[in-house]
């Protein structure tokens, strides 16, 4: 079985193609690392996968279209770049019908062919309304026969499956991720993923005074998340006792923002155990009283490393639809205990300045309280495949 691999953005890396290319190999392999016999090739600019015969093709195509850098990927048969060649492939690839209308796309990589693309479209598309008896249909149609032609071979594959797109993950540097188990969070650590970043997490949890089944979730949403990715650490951070000491010592409608300030100061503390570049949050502008721009700006003034927001321009219809594509949405639907709903104020500030909050903090311990909760953190690892996910806890040194 060969797999016809394609991308989209690596054709434009120029001289640093190769770099991309080579991370995109090792990441094919790693997705279908327990089926046995993989193995991912490169011939005149093209990327194939190739398996035994009986390799399974459904759990294959799944691992494949969770790999970011794929654009999209088919079975394909590998043929003489003749005439005769393409046909008999075309007529092996549809000839058996099934369907009403379909469509013939040819790309003409070697000019020197006697035939243009269009009228080998043509010569295949008339070998197969014959065969089939479907017509003709270069809009919608329900089936598309793709060719590729090259100086020798041509590439015939009635299929192609959607990928992951963007670019392979490891290209982009390493981010540090904050999760809660609601929606947006991991849909932004999903998209960073897609656009090269290792994504490490890091999740703030009440408990003892709430239950865990926030912290059960997150491990979930880790599991799922790492279906993209291979590898997932995930800090646990237990947050209540810097929640006790805000609600006890600063103003009801600062709480939140307040909370927010503490979370990225640990997650910044926590950076380096991760070789993280950057902190990474599900902030959607204006969702929620804590994301208006004023007091993204005020959260954000607590740390010196940078903060991506992938979601800050999004709604939540296409968080939602993204959520769904990655795989989340069904467990961040999952009811929870969410610290960030502990000691809520019934009117929050909606414009707070960085230098109000510095004051409210004044009557904290803010350093004393950032190293507790680093020193106190937990480490799970997760990995993908096989199946079974090993998850190793582990101290977080001070």
């Amino acid at each position: 079985m060969r797999v016809r691999i394609r991308w989209h953005e690596l054709g434009l890396k120029g001289g640093n193609r190769s770099f991309f290319v080579d991370r995109l190999k090792k990441a094919l392999l790693a997705a279908c690392a327990d089926v046995t016999g993989v193995r991912v090739k490169t011939r005149d600019g093209r990327m194939y996968v190739e398996a035994p015969d009986d390799a399974p093709w459904p759990l294959l195509r799944e691992r494949l279209a969770r790999v970011p850098g794929v654009a999209n990927f088919g079975r394909t048969r590998v043929v003489p770049a003749t005439l005769e060649a393409m046909r008999e492939a075309a007529l092996a690839e549809l000839g058996a019908g099934g369907f009403a209308s379909f469509r013939v796309r040819v790309r003409r990589g070697d000019k020197s062919f006697a035939m243009r693309a269009g009228e080998v479209e043509t010569d295949l598309g008339s070998v197969l309304a014959v065969a089939t008896g479907a017509a003709v249909d270069l809009e919608t149609p329900e089936r598309t026969l793709f060719v590729e032609m090259s100086r020798e071979t041509a590439l015939v594959s009635g299929e192609r499956e959607p990928g992951a797109g963007g670019v392979p993950v490891g290209t982009a540097g390493r981010v540090l991720a904050l999760v809660s188990g609601g929606i947006d969070s991991p849909v932004a650590a999903w998209r960073l993923i897609r656009r090269g970043c290792s994504v490490a997490l890091v999740n703030f949890h009440a408990f003892p005074l709430q239950d865990r089944t926030m912290q059960d979730k997150v491990q979930e949403l880790a599991r799922a998340l790492t279906r993209w990715q291979g590898r997932t650490r995930l800090l646990s951070v237990a947050f209540a006792p810097v929640q006790q000491a805000v609600v006890a010592a600063c103003p009801p409608p600062l709480r939140v923002l307040l909370y927010r300030r503490f979370m990225l100061r640990i997650a910044e503390a926590l950076m380096p155990r991760v070789r993280a570049r950057a902190l990474c949050t599900g902030d959607s502008l204006g969702q929620v009283a804590s994301q208006t721009l004023a007091n993204l700006a005020a959260v954000s003034a607590a740390v010196q490393a940078p903060v991506l927001r992938p979601l800050l321009g999004m709604d939540k219809t296409e968080i939602t639809a993204d959520a769904r594509r990655a795989g989340t949405f069904t467990i961040s639907a999952l009811p929870d205990q969410d610290c960030c709903q502990l000691f809520v104020p019934k009117r929050p500030a909606l414009a707070a300045e960085a230098e109000e909050l510095a004051a409210a903090e004044q009557a904290l311990d803010v350093r004393t309280m950032v190293r507790d909760a680093v020193y106190a953190a937990e480490e799970l690892r997760f990995t993908f495949p096989p199946d079974h996910v090993e998850v190793r806890r582990l101290a977080v040194c001070p």
